[in-house]
This record gives C-alpha cells, sequence and structure tokens, in this order.
C-alpha cells in the first residue's frame, strides 16, 4: 500500500527545523505532566483529601483523555496538522492552572476531566504531526520524540519540586508556570509544516472509534503501558514490601524509572534505524521479559532495582513504533493514531488497579509475573508493528504540493 502525505504549501522547506519543532512541542506536553505531578500533595492538603479521595480524582484525567481522544481525528482533518498542534497544545497549557483552583472534591474531578480531555487531543494531534514528518523525512523520529516528552517531564518536575519546596502556592506556579508554557509553544508551533487531509480524503466522523487495523497495534502498545504503569506506580512499594528497601530508594524508583525511559526513548532511534521496527520490538520485549524475572525473583533491591530498569529500557519504544505504525494506516493518520490511544492509554488506566487487586488476591509477586507475561506477549505480536519500518516497500512515502509538483521521494533528506 503506497501512503501519501497530504498535501502542504510548504512541505518540509526546512527539514531540520520541522524536527526540532515537533521535538519541541513533545518537550512541551510533557512539561506540563511533570508539573501537576509534584504538586499533587499540595492539592491533597488544600483540599484535604483522604488517599480513596485523591486516588478517585486521579482517574478523571484518564477517563477524559479515553473520552477526548477519538474526537481529535476529526479536529485534525478539519484545521490542519499544525493549527490543530498549536490550538490542543494551547489548551493544555492552560489546564494546568485549572486543578490548583478547585475548591472541592467533585470540582477537582470535573477540572480533571477537561485537563485529561486537552491532554489526550493534544497528544493525538502532535503525534499525527510527527508521524508526518517522520514520513517525509524516510526515518525513524518517534522514540526520539517521545523521549523528548520524558525530558521535558523531569525537566519540569525538577521546577516543580523546587517550588514545593520552597513551600510555593501551587495556584500561583501553575499559573504562571502555565503562561510560560503557552508562550514557548506559539513560535515553536508556528514553525511546523501545515500538513492537511487529501481533498479526496473523507472526513471521519465526530466522534471516529478506533479503525480495526489498529486495534492490534494497539494491543501492543497496551501490553508496553500496561508494564510502564505498574512499573512505575508500585515499584515503589515492591521494593519497600517484597525487598526490604528503605523508604528513600523506595521513593527514588520512580525518578530512576522516568529517567531510564527517557534515556532508552532518546536513543531509541538509532537502534530502529539499524533492526527495523519489528527486531528491534522484539528485542525491547526480550528485554523487558528478563526485567520482569529479575523482579520477581527478587529478594533484595540489588535485584529488583536492575529488573525494574530492564522492564523500562525494554518497553521504551514500544509506544513510539505503535503510534508510527498507526500512522501509515489510511489518509487520515490521526484518526488510527485516536484509536491506537484510546486503546494504549486504557491500559495505563486499569494497570495500577488490576496490579493492586491481584496483590490483594495473591501478593506483589504474582502481579509482577503478569507483568511479565505481558512483556513476553511483545515478543509474540512484534509483527503488528512492521508498518512503522520507514522503509518498508509498503510505505513509501511522497509528499506532494506546489513546492514538489514532481512527488519527489523526499526520503532522503
Amino acid at each position: 500500500m503506497t501512503v501519501t502525505t497530504p498535501q502542504t504549501p510548504e512541505p518540509l522547506a526546512d527539514p531540520r527545523r520541522s524536527r526540532l519543532s515537533i521535538a519541541l512541542v513533545f518537550g512541551v506536553h510533557g512539561a506540563v505532566s511533570g508539573t501537576f505531578v509534584t504538586r499533587i500533595p499540595w492539592i491533597q492538603d488544600r483540599l484535604d483529601l483522604s488517599p480513596g479521595q485523591l486516588g478517585l480524582a486521579l482517574v478523571m484525567p484518564a477517563i477524559g483523555s479515553s473520552l477526548a481522544m477519538p474526537l481529535a481525528g476529526r479536529f485534525v482533518h478539519r484545521h490542519g496538522g499544525r493549527t490543530a498542534v498549536r490550538g490542543l497544545i494551547s489548551l493544555w497549557c492552560l489546564a494546568l492552572a485549572l486543578p490548583a483552583l478547585a475548591p472541592s472534591l467533585p470540582a477537582l474531578c470535573a477540572v480533571l476531566l477537561v485537563y485529561g480531555a486537552t491532554a489526550g487531543t493534544a497528544d493525538v494531534a502532535m503525534n499525527a504531526q510527527g508521524v508526518e514528518i517522520e514520513q517525509c523525512l524516510g526515518r525513524s523520529i518517534m522514540s526520539g520524540l517521545h523521549g523528548m516528552w520524558s525530558a521535558g517531564g523531569l525537566l519540569a518536575s525538577g521546577f516543580g519540586i523546587l517550588a514545593a519546596h520552597l513551600d510555593l502556592d501551587a495556584r500561583l506556579q501553575l499559573a504562571v508556570t502555565a503562561l510560560v508554557l503557552l508562550a514557548l509553544a506559539q513560535p515553536v508551533c508556528r514553525s511546523l509544516p501545515d500538513f492537511r487531509a487529501p481533498e479526496a480524503a473523507e472526513e471521519p466522523p465526530r466522534f471516529a472509534l478506533p479503525p480495526r487495523s489498529s486495534l492490534v497495534i494497539g494491543l501492543v502498545g497496551f501490553c508496553a503501558v500496561f508494564a510502564e504503569g505498574a512499573s512505575m506506580d508500585w515499584s515503589g512499594v515492591y521494593l519497600k514490601t517484597v525487598t526490604g528497601a528503605s523508604a528513600t530508594l523506595a521513593a527514588a524508583s520512580y525518578t530512576a524509572f522516568s529517567l531510564t525511559m527517557a534515556v532508552s526513548r532518546l536513543a531509541g532511534d538509532a537502534v530502529i534505524r539499524r533492526l527495523g521496527a519489528v527486531r528491534a520490538t522484539r528485542l525491547g520485549g526480550a528485554t523487558a521479559t528478563l526485567g520482569g524475572v529479575l523482579v520477581v525473583a527478587a529478594d533484595h533491591p540489588a535485584l529488583a532495582i536492575p529488573g525494574f530498569a530492564l522492564i523500562g529500557v525494554g518497553i521504551a519504544v514500544i509506544v513510539p513504533l505503535a503510534f508510527a505504525a498507526a500512522g501509515r494506516i489510511g489518509s487520515n493518520p490521526s484518526q488510527a493514531i485516536a484509536g491506537v490511544a484510546t486503546v494504549t492509554y486504557t491500559s495505563g488506566l486499569v494497570a495500577p488497579a488490576v496490579i493492586g487487586a491481584l496483590a490483594q488476591a495473591t501478593s506483589l509477586t504474582v502481579s509482577f509475573g503478569l507483568v511479565t507475561l505481558l512483556a513476553f506477549a511483545l515478543l509474540l505480536s512484534a509483527g503488528a508493528l512492521r508498518r512503522a519500518e520507514p522503509d518498508s516497500t509498503d510505505n513509501k512515502v511522497t509528499a506532494s504540493s506546489p513546492g514538489n509538483t514532481s512527488g519527489k521521494d523526499l526520503s532522503a533528506i
């Protein structure tokens, strides 16, 4: 199947600038998430929320995101990639200021639904833009883009931790940070190429359910995100209760795992270019499976910590590859990406609860046995991401526009 990149007035006149711009968009998106996470304790204290009440509130972003992502395909189709990314990332930045303003638990839940909805739609739009740029470049960049998301989150969380240490009012900090990130996003988005759907392309429905062709790809992402969510949310608890780690070491597990993910994603494109998407997925699945085995067998932090690190390294490139593969389905990448994102991120919603319920019924060790099995499933399902091969003959990409009337192959850029 030949996929033609939607026509654009100025198709990648400056490829390096286009790639840098979309990378910075990913960084801004991650910075919003990283900032919010660091001020959750302040919000909990201000509203005097119990752990159960806070848990209920923190489910709302995932619900809002899952409900809103299917709407993104139509928005991107109507307004074009650049306008969609600029508008949605702006809403996402502004939404950062809202949670700290909520006066009660019901208000916080409502605000976090909106917060999640803006996060999900912006996520779909920027991933669609990233896939379009990747196709025009003819080489893998999606792993690096997701690495920039992680890096943005880590950098912003550092500022958030400093603000918390200085006991700054979160209402002021989140509002100022929202405006700063909004200001940073505007010139970055103006530098994005203006990808638009072909004139003959059918407009997606208002609420686009995942295409059947994207479901298998989404299930691969589901396995990876389940392992990611379980490790990020439960690694500290696992280290403390199963291996007897100190509270300090257990608390540092989230930062260590996030750093491992960020570094692996930033380096992942080189691995994908060398091995291809399918072999990189199989290598990642094998690495994550080995990590899961170490975690399950661990009776000491010295064994569990490398295990969690290997899980992070192994799953790092899977979600970027899933989005890249989805972006090569049909003439409207954003619709397929929305479908894959909906299936994939649902995993992040259910993983912590499933791990907790299984641990309650059995043990945390058994729970991470399930994580290990899902990591092993990546080995068996890697072929579903074959579409993500940038140089595959099935994915040969051309960009036609007034500036490229010959339909010249741009993969050599």
